[in-house]
């Protein structure tokens, strides 16, 4: 089975992707755009058809000259909801999603990590989902969580700005909801955000993507035709998380940034998280890099000093900023409530595997 946001590898799941970014979409575009057989792509679309995914718009039909007509395909409105959860120090947002990626509610859930234990947080969010829920008179298909920290392949976290040490966040939430569930780091989530809103690379296309996420944790993942893999970062990177820079002189980057005597602290911060960055892209090469965290976003001066030192070393490195909280929390959440239904679409929704 593929990893949490791997590209879409199965046929199934390519045509669900363009059919999904596309609206609408015809099997000879399916064929063009994949590079895929039309014997494939007409088993991939029919198993979609089967599994409640995808229809044909009959009325939009066209007719070619003595050939099959060309009846356009799109998403269904299916009915089942995919929830993503993403993981915070204060609050944890929680949203439910249909399968074409829109919000149907969501809510801000209360969660101070340091006023709870690991059972009593997890407790918190499978509450504030089942409220989420209640009186929608639709299936709950797949739970997706990001957290700060390592995930293991199995779902287990290791999360020291949370205090979490091998919290089985996964089993906790199968057992409740009796659905799948997948729980990723966040910055991964990030690049999952990316790949899922991206057409397919094409056979040429070797650029890769690199994330790095800055705030009460850091982290950073790249995204390569294999899929998304987090790295491993040096311990010195451990002081660049906010409250090893702040170090308890101030009570966030915001009200540091507006200290005078703060400024050459946080100037010294966005200068080694763009040698952090440097030192990474030189190691995975990726075409561009997309940074997010209070860091750039609390900090006016950081993105400037962060890109000349990330510059002064690769020039032509492209960096994109990620430019609100909000939305990196939602992105996340979407990602990975809706990575199980776009990675093995057909395993999901019990249609045969394989097509």
């Amino acid at each position: 089975m593929a990893t949490v946001f791997s590209r879409p590898r199965t046929p199934a799941a390519k045509c669900l992707h363009l059919v999904r970014l596309h609206q609408i979409v015809t099997r000879s575009e399916l064929v063009e755009a994949t590079g895929l057989s039309q014997p494939t792509i007409t088993r991939a679309i029919s198993a979609l058809i089967g599994a409640g995914l995808v229809h044909e718009r009959t009325d939009l039909t066209r007719s070619q000259g003595r050939g099959r007509p060309t009846i356009p395909l799109e998403l269904t409105n299916h009915p089942a909801l995919h929830a993503g959860i993403a993981v915070g120090t204060s609050t944890t947002y929680i949203g439910l999603f249909d399968t074409r990626g829109r919000t149907i509610r969501d809510a801000d859930v209360p969660t101070p990590v340091a006023e709870l234990t690991e059972s009593d947080f997890i407790e918190h969010v499978m509450a504030g989902l089942n409220r989420l829920t209640a009186g929608l008179d639709r299936p709950l298909a797949s739970v997706g969580v990001t957290t700060s920290g390592r995930v293991t392949d199995d779902g287990v976290v290791d999360a020291p700005n949370l205090g979490w040490h091998g919290v089985d966040f996964a089993g906790r939430l199968r057992y409740q909801f009796s659905v799948p569930v997948v729980v990723s780091a966040a910055v991964p989530a990030i690049l999952g955000s990316e790949i899922q809103s991206a057409e397919l690379p094409t056979g040429t296309d070797t650029s890769d993507t690199m994330a790095l996420f800055a705030d009460d944790s850091i982290g950073a993942a790249v995204a390569d035709e294999q899929g998304v893999h987090q790295i491993d970062l040096p311990d010195s990177a451990r002081g660049l998380t906010t409250a090893g820079v702040l170090d308890g002189r101030w009570p966030s980057v915001s009200a540091a940034a507006a200290d005078p005597a703060a400024r050459p602290v946080l100037d010294e911060r966005a200068r080694r998280l763009g040698e952090l960055t440097a030192d990474l892209a030189q190691q995975h090469s990726p075409a561009t890099v997309v940074v997010a965290g209070s860091a750039f976003l609390d900090d006016p001066a950081a993105p400037k000093l962060f890109a000349a030192a990330v510059r002064a070393r690769i020039p032509e490195l492209q960096l994109r900023l990620i430019p609100t909280h909000r939305e990196v929390v939602r992105a996340i959440a979407r990602a990975v409530a809706l990575d199980q239904t776009l990675r093995e679409p057909l395993a999901l929704y019990g249609a045969t595997r394989g097509v």
